[in-house]
């Protein structure tokens, strides 16, 4: 077994594919699958591929949107903390975090009322990394540009 990277309730992460170079995340090992926050969401085809576009805000103030565009992975019924079920588009995209670069799938919804604009789930984290809710931000803002 390899030695699992012990991680902050709330981390540093980018999203490279979808040109997002610093994002801040909440890892939530309570959730299976991974979220981010999306505004405008439209699906349309491509080459008879359902791509999707949509916007990604990723500072606190929401002042920069970046204009974001990844073929649909697929549609799946997800169950929020409330319990309510709800049909939601998924994409997979590769994650920068912790020195690492792996890809997740990744649910697009809104959450425009919550803290933090990405939730990593336990899919996204098994194996690979442990969660200590003692800790945030382990991971310095230098390695995630490293990566990129």
């Amino acid at each position: 077994m390899t030695d699992v990277i012990s991680l902050g309730w709330r981390e540093r992460v980018a999203l490279p594919q979808l040109g997002i170079g610093l994002l801040r995340a909440k890892l939530d090992t309570g959730a299976r699958s991974s979220a981010l926050h999306v505004d405008g969401l439209e699906a349309f085809e491509r080459g008879g591929v359902t791509w999707l576009r949509f916007g990604v805000s990723p500072g606190r103030r929401r002042a920069q949107t970046f204009l974001c565009e990844a073929p649909a992975l697929d549609r799946r019924v997800v169950t929020d903390t409330g319990g309510r079920r709800t049909e939601r588009w998924f994409i997979r995209s590769e994650l920068l975090l912790a020195g690492h670069r792996f890809g997740i799938d990744i649910s697009l919804t809104d959450r425009r009322h919550m803290l933090f604009p990405m939730l990593l789930g336990r899919t996204a984290l098994e194996g690979r990394f442990a969660v200590d809710p003692a800790r945030s931000y382990t991971q310095s803002r230098q390695r995630i540009a490293e990566l990129r």
